[in-house]
């Protein structure tokens, strides 16, 4: 029997709690950790985080690779490059042993993100993480992607996931993997974390399913994350099959065969990450690619276009 690759989160099922350990002296911080070092996952800690009004972190470091995705409300990011303002479809990235933290300045509402740390932090080091000085204060600037002093960061909306709305006079900044949408088969993909932000072991992107997106079994050499955001997606990971909707995290390991399709008359759209980061080539192995191999092989043909 194929041991279980992967895992299955609901998010009507969501555990927020405070955290131990260096978040002990956090105020009104919570977090649901989805995908962990319990979890059988090597590469992956994923989890939403929530930040009470007037709540705060102590400044820390960590010996990992942290990237994240704004979800509700507004929060200050400090690091000791800037003080950033963050909201709803932001994005960014905290490199290895970068000092930062997080606060909520405002008096209404939570903040609430996803955040993804790559390698996950390993709790008999003390969750790879370190307690630092706070740098000096500053006044906080809101995500600016052509201001080089918020490198790090940038920002995400349904727009940017439409094909028709990505003339340069639309685009905030030019041309690249970032600003790029790639479509196929129903589906579209927008990178946000990568290489091009300044992440060296994870990324995270968007992807969006049309009515008829459909995606056929394949696996990967890393690690996958899903926050579903809207929508409803039938998902299959080690043939076991999932509906999955709006809350709903996933995570597919290496060699997890898994596929999508959106059985509803609107978008489905989530939030994904990977860790490491793929590889320049074969970080897709579809099933129907090397089934079709072993048809001609067996028929002892020399093949052809395939279909």
């Amino acid at each position: 029997m194929v041991a279980s690759r992967h895992i299955v989160r609901r998010g009507a099922n969501a555990a927020f709690v405070k955290p131990s350990g260096w978040a002990a002296d956090a105020t009104g911080y919570r977090r649901w950790e989805t995908v962990g070092e319990d979890d059988g996952a090597a590469h992956t800690g994923f989890g939403v985080c929530e930040l009470d009004p007037d709540g705060r972190m102590p400044m820390h470091l960590h010996s990992f690779e942290e990237s994240f995705h704004v979800l509700d409300g507004t929060a200050v990011v400090l690091t000791a490059e800037a003080s950033v303002v963050v909201g709803p479809g932001d994005y960014g990235v905290i490199p290895v042993g970068v000092p930062h933290t997080w606060s909520n300045e405002g008096d209404d509402a939570p903040v609430r993100w996803a955040e993804m740390q790559g390698p996950q932090p390993r709790k008999r080091f003390h969750e790879d993480t370190f307690l630092v000085p706070s740098p000096p204060a500053a006044a906080p600037v809101a995500v600016d992607v052509r201001d080089p002093r918020t490198r790090g960061f940038g920002n995400i909306t349904r727009d940017h996931m439409d094909v028709t709305k990505q003339s340069q006079r639309l685009l905030p900044v030019s041309a690249s993997m970032r600003t790029a949408l790639l479509v196929y088969s129903g589906i579209t993909v927008k990178m946000m974390v990568d290489s091009d932000l300044g992440a060296q072991l994870t990324t995270m992107f968007m992807v969006q399913y049309e009515p008829d997106g459909v995606i056929g079994p394949h696996d990967h050499p890393f690690e996958e994350t899903y926050l579903i955001l809207e929508g409803t997606v039938d998902a299959r990971f080690d043939g076991e099959h999932y509906r999955l909707g709006a809350g709903d995290v996933a995570w597919a390991g290496v060699g997890c065969a898994h596929e999508f399709a959106n059985p509803a008359d609107i978008p489905v759209r989530w939030l994904e990450t990977q860790a490491p980061q793929p590889p320049a080539r074969h970080s897709y192995r579809f099933g129907r690619d090397w089934d079709y191999l072993r048809d001609v092989l067996a028929d002892g043909s020399t093949g052809g276009s395939g279909g």
